[in-house]
């Protein structure tokens, strides 16, 4: 007899969508952008909605969007309905408020766009985004997203594995970290004229976090190219870290020997560690960690679950963390 062992990331039977829900998501996500085009009275509330695709993507990543490979991670999972997932953000390049993203980068330009690699590894340089991506299928993954700020949601991204990226540009054995910055340029991104970041926007992992198979680099979100609020062209996904870790709009990656320096740890320490793993036994010093608020959810019904160790993914990633305390490295 075949025993199946439930891993703490598989969902559970009352979490599951409708088959018939989840094998037409894809036209239920056009039409829901569709609708909240008509409701906005704009035809470009979501930064290029266009009529049969939920943003056309530009000529040089289109090929790609052709043939997205459905994968195993987070099947089942409710996701949240893309306007939500679309409007209610945290990417103050755009400014400090939750709509603000949305309200504010209908005018980002991200094609063309350019990575530049450096640091410990044979392969260094500028690449287009397309050359970086055109040896990989692009996946579809669903996966758990739990701000710091204690709500969550679940979003179906489109992209690639980090590591396998990553080891394309042959890292050298000094490689302990990853680092990645954002694009810097107030022109296009109004909240970069001022307040208390000091800009670009960088983050990092250790190396082998960056090498879990869950790390992943977004090109895309419900089957289609990223809206600019969501951090187009190009984000990373780390699903067992608390959100602010997932850097949008990459621009540069360095593979450095040091701890490098990080955006909110830069901030404020006390509150922000460099490994941000979701732990619900580790209160931010403001408020609880051990519940979250599921969105969507209204004012009479919020929808608050219990936070899981590193957002559910434990069997996943708590191999990483073997020995280490997680309360000082937090």
């Amino acid at each position: 007899m075949l025993i199946k062992i439930k891993k703490a990331s598989d969902v559970s039977e009352h979490q599951v969508t409708d088959q018939a829900v989840y094998l037409n998501r894809r036209q239920f996500m056009r039409n829901s952008a569709l609708s909240i085009a008509a409701l906005s009275g704009t035809s470009n509330v979501l930064a290029g909605l266009q009529e049969g695709n939920l943003i056309t993507p530009p000529a040089s990543l289109a090929p790609y969007f052709n043939n997205i490979k459905e994968t195993s991670f987070g099947m089942g999972e409710k996701v949240a309905p893309f306007d939500v997932a679309t409007t209610y953000n945290n990417f103050y390049e755009f400014g400090y408020g939750k709509g603000d993203p949305a309200k504010r980068a209908e005018n980002f330009k991200p094609d063309p766009w350019n990575i530049t690699v450096e640091g410990e590894a044979d392969i260094v340089g500028t690449f287009a985004l397309e050359d970086i991506i055109k040896e990989h299928q692009l996946e579809e993954r669903i996966y758990r997203l739990r701000c710091v700020e204690a709500w969550s949601m679940v979003v179906p991204w489109v992209g690639i594995s980090l590591g396998e990226v990553l080891k394309k540009f042959k890292p050298n054995s000094k490689a302990k970290y990853v680092y990645f910055e954002t694009l810097y340029d107030p022109s296009q991104f109004p909240g970069q004229n001022g307040g208390n970041i000091k800009w670009p926007y960088r983050e990092g992992l250790r190396i082998d976090e960056a090498m879990n198979d869950l790390a992943f680099l977004s090109v895309g979100m419900y089957g289609s190219v990223l809206p600019n609020q969501n951090g187009a062209p190009i984000r990373l996904v780390v699903p067992w870290k608390y959100g602010f870790k997932s850097i949008k709009s990459i621009v540069k990656i360095r593979f450095v020997e040091t701890m490098p320096e990080t955006t909110w740890n830069l901030l404020a320490p006390q509150e922000y560690g460099f490994y941000a793993n979701v732990n619900p036994g580790v209160d931010h010093p403001r408020w609880t960690q051990k519940q979250e608020r599921r969105l969507p959810g209204g004012l009479l019904f919020p929808n608050v679950i219990d936070t899981q160790m590193f957002n559910g993914y434990q069997e996943e990633v708590a191999d990483l963390y073997k020995g280490m305390s997680l309360v000082k490295n937090y």
